[in-house]
């Protein structure tokens, strides 16, 4: 910070000798604030340009979800293989796009570290080309504020400015204005088709080093095929857990979407989640959604990053309806609790018989990071009003018809959410209420709603763990 304080001033004292014979105001000096304008314009260049400011040893924040600047991403791995660059960290949270800097041949150049660990990385963690990170998505920003990481280079992705300079930074908000006030240097892709988004998500121009303008087609997820399973799921929570006036948090996949599609019968719904899906659309114009029972952020869907289809990113477009605000926030336990009726619907890989979740790995495989999921776990279950609803859910078996409720977790896989923690636990086959029971209770009702045909299994295993038949009461 200190680096790009002293840069900025050199520019601007140089911008003011020029401009001495214009004015004589001295007391604009440089600040740091992302949404203060500053007397300078940033030089629109070629992404090769924009790049040549990167060196050997740099740490490189990107910024994810569908706001990953893949243009400059890219050209930043060509940039570090035709000058030789060496043992560049390129951190960020879950990216979209190929990563081809994680490729094996650029391993001696470039290494990730993932603070949410996306699919485009995980073949590079797996083989020990790249890193991961356990930790709460609402403390990531401490990384930047602590001094743990310090980014010498940003690379983002942004809305045009408009006529007062001002960008967006459109669907990713997250931990990007943490990381963007302690790098020493701002590269912006400028995207007409970036979204302009509300909140915390304001940039001027003023503050980029360098600028390129692109004119990318952001990255899509859409809503997939909803099998019969998930969508009992998604009935089950919809008709049991979710009442009138709820606020949800959901991510996306399947399950967000099967809950989503089932809850068009209900009313005065509100949305606080560091992300949220395609469903939430229909629900918002059918009148679902209204944010009207919130007592903070009343009348608005509170988010923090997302990616989804074309709809979507059109509904969020200069849409004062939606705030984007940073995850310190979003995910603060202390903020998530103060929602009324609070419903965190997360999923898992696997659930042990004692309620120990795990999320993050496949046995000794990393798979992806902690997210969100305890951040709003705990934050539902210490609601204020007494009235939240904590959810874990998943298909009762893998696509294998292996199950995933299982005896112990497998060997080397990582507990995110704690026995403690969890409070309802759902599949295809009913609802577990864990709080307040006892491992027989609770054993006896995750055994209940696992697949049928591994419930004798379980029931021995518990037996033997217990010395006693799992029993409700």
């Amino acid at each position: 910070m200190l680096v790009r304080r002293a840069r900025s001033i050199n520019k601007l004292l140089r911008i003011g000798s020029a401009n001495a014979a214009a004015s004589h105001n001295t007391y604009f000096t440089y600040v740091n604030e992302l949404s203060h304008p500053l007397p300078r314009e940033p030089p629109i260049v070629s992404p090769e340009e924009a790049v040549a400011c990167i060196k050997s040893g740099d740490v490189v924040f990107a910024q994810g979800a569908a706001a990953t600047p893949v243009t400059l991403l890219n050209t930043m791995t060509a940039h570090g293989k035709n000058n030789k660059l060496e043992n560049v960290t390129v951190c960020h949270m879950h990216t979209e796009g190929p990563a081809e800097y994680c490729k094996p041949e650029y391993s001696d150049i470039f290494r990730s570290n993932s603070f949410f660990m996306g699919g485009n990385v995980r073949k590079a963690v797996a083989e020990g080309r790249g890193d991961n990170m356990s930790i709460f998505l609402h403390e990531i920003p401490q990384l930047f504020y602590k001094k743990i990481v310090q980014p010498d280079v940003a690379l983002i992705h942004v809305s045009p400015p408009d006529n007062h300079g001002f960008c967006s930074l459109g669907t990713s908000v997250d931990c990007v204005r943490a990381a963007l006030l302690n790098s020493k240097k701002i590269v912006a892709q400028i995207n007409p088709n970036m979204p302009r988004t509300f909140g915390d998500s304001i940039i001027h121009k003023s503050h980029f080093d360098f600028a390129i303008e692109v004119n990318d087609k952001l990255p899509q997820h859409g809503t997939g095929e909803i099998s019969a399973v998930e969508k009992k799921i998604g009935q089950l929570i919809a008709e049991n857990l979710v009442t009138d006036g709820a606020t949800l948090q959901m991510g996306i996949g399947s399950i967000p979407d099967a809950v989503l599609n089932a809850l068009h019968n209900h009313k005065d719904l509100g949305i606080h989640s560091e992300m949220f899906a395609n469903g939430v659309v229909e629900l918002a114009r059918k009148g679902c959604i209204t944010n009207s029972r919130k007592t903070m952020h009343k009348g608005r869907i509170v988010g923090s990053f997302l990616i989804g289809d074309q709809p979507l990113y059109d509904f969020v477009n200069d849409n004062p309806f939606i705030e984007m605000l940073a995850i310190d926030y979003v995910n603060n336990t202390s903020i998530v609790k103060q929602q009324p009726r609070m419903t965190a619907i997360n999923s898992c890989i696997e659930v042990d018989l004692t309620g120990q979740v795990c999320s993050d790995s496949i046995a000794t495989r990393f798979y992806s990071g902690f997210g969100g999921q305890v951040d709003f776990i705990r934050g539902a279950a210490e609601g204020l009003d007494g009235l939240g609803v904590p959810i874990i859910a998943m298909p009762s078996t893998t696509n294998k018809g292996e199950s995933k409720i299982v005896p112990m977790l497998k060997a080397g896989a990582g507990v995110v959410t704690s026995r403690a923690h969890v409070h309802y636990v759902v599949t295809e086959h009913g609802i577990a209420s864990l709080f307040g029971k006892n491992m027989r209770q609770r054993m006896y009702e995750l055994i209940q709603i696992a697949d049928p045909k591994h419930r004798e299994a379980l029931e021995k295993s518990a037996c033997e763990r217990l010395k006693v038949m799992p029993s409700p009461n």
